[in-house]
Parts: structure tokens; C-alpha cells; sequence
């Protein structure tokens, strides 16, 4: 579940309520606020990410990101052979990761996507090092308590999550991680000059060609990096993208 690294477009100008008549071409007239309204976002999100995967296969490339490659080094420093992915998508990263060494558990809300990383898996003969599992980080992750080395997500924390979601999935992910585990992730920052084409919703999300999602400054990054060491907090690009690339540890 990744972002395309497109061009900075501006979309049309849509408000919140009426959101969903742009996200699938609904006939939504009601009013559209936080809270069941965030479950209809999630579907239809969840929809048009896997319609997006069966319409072009390896919709992000057959490259790792910048990301993963320095993940490698992290993770490979500190011992940790074994990583779970959030949100990977068709698994350019999780392959990247597997190649490098590393037993990946890839998990995301598109089934689409992550057969086509199963394909590839098995085409590299890398299915002995890479599993692939559906889930919706909105739910507990599936792992007990203290039980995984290292967690990664790659543009994941971008999506269309309310603050109470993105607070109870980094919560989720501190629960999982054994002592001194690691979790690695990349946002958009709002120093992305592509922010400006979106136009701005509730909660801090905002909209653009139908998707959905959230541009991090550096006071919510630090504000999620509560009850965590921050070990890494660096502002890089990454295309036209200006990213935030975050290391926490348990």
C-alpha cells in the first residue's frame, strides 16, 4: 500500500463531503465525517489500490526505495535477520530486503498486490525467505507481544489514517517489537512542495486525483516517537519528493 511517485498535479477542487463521489463515483450526498466515515475512506482506498495493482502490475517499479536500501544497513548492523513489512505493497522492498539476506514477513490490505509479490517471490526463489499476508493495519497486527526484531513501512503512515489510527498503529508496532527492536519508516514531509496541489481535508488529510493522505512536519513525527528512543530523524528527497526518514527503537 505505497504512494506512486507521480508529478505534482493539482486536483480538482473537491470537499470533504462530498470526498467519495471522487474516490469511486459514488452517489454520496451525506454528510462525510471522522468516524464511520473513516471506514467507508478505508474501503474505498482499499478498493482503488487493488483495482490500481490489477490495472498495471509492479505499479512502483521493480526498484527498491531509498528507503529499504539504507534499512539494509541498519538492520544488517544490528543483527536483525528477520523483518516485518507494513504496507509493502507488490514487494519491490520486501524482495529488495530478501535478496539482502533477510527473512521478510510482507503484509498489506491489497490481496492484488500481494499475489503478484508471491509470483515474483517464487520467480526469484525467494519464497523460502518471503511471506506474504493480508491485513489492515487499522486491526492488531498479528504478532504477540515482544516477538519481532524489526518493523518496516515505506510510505505507509502516509495513508488515510486519522490521528487515533496512526497513534494505535505505532502503539501497535512498540507491543510487537522485542526490547531494543527497531521501526523504520518514510513519510511525505510538508516541506514537499507537491503538498500545495493537494487540496486539504479534515483531520489533516488531504486529497488529490482520489487518494488520500497525510503530510508529516516534524512536531507529529516527534509526537509518534513518544514512549520510543528517536534514533534517526533526517529530511531527504527522493524524487520530487521531500520525505522524512524515521528510526525508532524499543
Amino acid at each position: 500500500m505505497m504512494w506512486v511517485m507521480g508529478s505534482c498535479t493539482r486536483s480538482s477542487d473537491v470537499g470533504w463531503r462530498g470526498l467519495l463521489v471522487v474516490l469511486a463515483g459514488w452517489a454520496y450526498t451525506g454528510s462525510f465525517t471522522m468516524g464511520t466515515g473513516h471506514v467507508e475512506l478505508a474501503r474505498v482506498q482499499q478498493e482503488r489500490w487493488d483495482s490500481a495493482y490489477a490495472r498495471r502490475s509492479r505499479l512502483h517499479g521493480a526498484e527498491p526505495s531509498a528507503l529499504a536500501r539504507w534499512a539494509a544497513g541498519v538492520f544488517g548492523a544490528g543483527g536483525i535477520d528477520d523483518v516485518l513489512e507494513l504496507g509493502a505493497g507488490h514487494g519491490r522492498d520486501a524482495l529488495f530486503l530478501a535478496r539482502q539476506g533477510f527473512s521478510v514477513h510482507a503484509t498489506d490490505f491489497s490481496e492484488t498486490a500481494l499475489d503478484q509479490l508471491r509470483l515474483e517471490a517464487q520467480r526469484e526463489g525467494l519464497d523460502d525467505r518471503v511471506t506474504a499476508a493480508l491485513h489492515d493495519v487499522r486491526d492488531p497486527l498479528p504478532p504477540a507481544d515482544a516477538t519481532v526484531n524489526a518493523v518496516f513501512a515505506n510510505l505507509l503512515l502516509n495513508m488515510a489514517f486519522s490521528p487515533s489510527e496512526l497513534r494505535s498503529l505505532v502503539a501497535e508496532v512498540h507491543r510487537v517489537l522485542c526490547p531494543g527492536g527497531l521501526f523504520v519508516y518514510a513519510v511525505w514531509s510538508t516541506d514537499d512542495p507537491c503538498s500545495r496541489h493537494w487540496q486539504q481535508l479534515e483531520d489533516g488529510l488531504s486529497v488529490r486525483d482520489g487518494l488520500v493522505g497525510r503530510f508529516f512536519d516534524e512536531e507529529l513525527v516527534r509526537e509518534l516517537a513518544e514512549n520510543w528512543n528517536l534514533d534517526e530523524l533526517t529530511s531527504y528527497h527522493e524524487g520530487q519528493r521531500v520525505m522524512w526518514r524515521v528510526a525508532l527503537s524499543k
